[in-house]
């Protein structure tokens, strides 16, 4: 099988993004977004879903961190949907319930060519490490429509701002590398219509 990599770059007036997606990595990552918390969330994303990821994020920091997490959410999805190709194979629908301490979440995923995001999860601050927790949403809101996938993510229990954070992003991992792989009793693609 051909590797299924992705290079992406993006570069705004807000935002210069160069990114390098493998979905058949080993979880080594390479992530400077000048946001440290966010760093330690993709960092958990790369290693939970196995996937190789280098990202060089430069943003408007100076006004606040949405441009740099939206963008990279974008550029993020973009990278998913050139590095699965032409779906054939794939499982296509991924999920995962996990628990996080306290806290448990439930991730589904179908990369179906159809965007659309359902999201809920709440955070009692408005920030976890410099990052503003309202970001958590606009990052997955960004990743699925760039994608062109179903997410859905919820948080079923948990009271820890951090813990609820990161199982969102370490579920969405496992999801996704679920969703991605490639099944060898799927000849074509994993749909009635034909195509994705």
């Amino acid at each position: 099988m051909e590797e299924r990599i992705a290079e992406v770059t993006r570069n705004t007036k807000e935002t210069k993004i160069s990114l390098t997606l493998n979905l058949d990595g080993t979880g080594k990552y390479d992530i400077h977004t000048g946001v440290g918390f966010f760093d330690h969330m993709l960092a958990g994303f790369a290693r939970h879903g196995l996937f190789d990821l280098t990202l060089r994020t430069d943003g408007d920091l100076e006004v606040d961190d949405h441009h740099t997490i939206e963008d990279t959410g974008i550029v993020l999805g973009q990278a998913i949907r050139q590095a699965v190709g032409d779906k054939k194979g794939i499982r296509r629908f991924g999920s995962c319930i996990l628990p996080m301490d306290e806290t448990l979440v439930l991730t589904a995923i179908d990369l179906s060519g159809r965007p659309y995001f359902c999201y809920d999860a709440e955070f009692a601050a408005d920030s976890i490490g410099g990052m503003n927790t309202q970001m958590v949403r606009e990052f997955f809101y960004a990743i699925s429509y760039s994608a062109e996938m179903n997410l859905h993510m919820k948080v079923l229990d948990g009271m820890n701002d951090h813990h609820k954070a990161e199982a969102l992003f370490k579920s969405f991992a496992k999801s996704l590398d679920q969703a991605v792989s490639v099944d060898p009793r799927i000849q074509d693609v994993l749909s009635t219509k034909g195509s994705l």
